[in-house]
């Protein structure tokens, strides 16, 4: 996962909302080989995006609201600018940008959480998952903890663990959401049994680790990527496939 674009330039980048993600990418991008040279918040949008307001960017990384942020995606795909999504909440709309992205020949990227320790969480997941099902007693649940603003419950994250412990296990698995203070992300799993109780917690201590994975994920789609949506399964994949 270099951290500049061949030949030692910097990653063009575009923030496209400036909220709390969208501070804290503008915050990392120059530790992390990317040049900001667009940040558009709600009034910069207000009439759409332009090619004019994106100032030659390589690649765009969305962080916005689930109610905008795939019209702002497939907008982006139009002028030729690929996308990584970091808004949650509206992956039922997935198709239309599946469908964006072959119509534009332009990629984007999405995930519910661009963490790195999250993707070898979700790998954790499915294993614990099958190892428990070999044996009998032992029920599983997710709780997951964000702060007081988020707007989707359960979060992306949540959902997607319950997808890898389903997947393992071969039943559906709840979800607790809890919104409190100002937690970044907390996600937990619990093997439950009559005489004993498995927990497995990811932590996010930072937002800057998910700043950190949608950088790296940034990078790594602006290298002329084939025309696809992508994950951060796909990015892990490369890495461990050049490491």
């Amino acid at each position: 996962m270099s951290g500049v674009a061949a030949g030692g330039v910097p990653v063009r980048v575009a923030l496209v909302g400036m909220g709390r993600m969208g501070r804290a990418l503008d915050a990392l991008a120059p530790e992390r080989g990317c040049e900001v040279v667009a940040r558009l918040d709600a009034d910069e949008m207000s009439n759409g995006i332009t090619a004019a307001d994106l100032h030659g960017a390589q690649v765009a990384i969305e962080f916005t609201t689930p109610e905008s942020s795939v019209a702002n995606a497939i907008a982006l795909l139009q002028l030729g600018c690929p996308v990584v999504i970091g808004t949650t909440g509206w992956s039922a709309q997935l198709p239309a940008v599946e469908a964006a992205t072959q119509a534009a020949r332009c990629a984007a990227l999405w995930s519910p959480n661009f963490s790195i320790g999250v993707q070898l969480f979700l790998l954790m997941a499915e294993d614990a998952a099958r190892r428990a099902r070999q044996v009998a007693g032992f029920d599983a649940h997710v709780v997951e903890t964000h702060h007081i603003a988020k707007l989707d419950a359960p979060s992306g994250t949540g959902i997607a663990i319950a997808d890898r412990l389903r997947d393992g296990l071969g039943r559906e698995v709840p979800i607790t959401s809890v919104r409190t203070g100002s937690v970044p992300g907390t996600h937990e799993i619990i093997f439950d049994a009559p005489f004993e109780q498995i927990r497995l917690v990811h932590e996010a201590r930072d937002r800057r680790v998910f700043a950190d994975g949608a950088l790296t994920a940034a990078r790594w789609l602006a290298s002329a990527r084939v025309p696809a949506v992508y994950t951060m399964r796909d990015v892990l994949a490369a890495s461990q496939a050049t490491s």
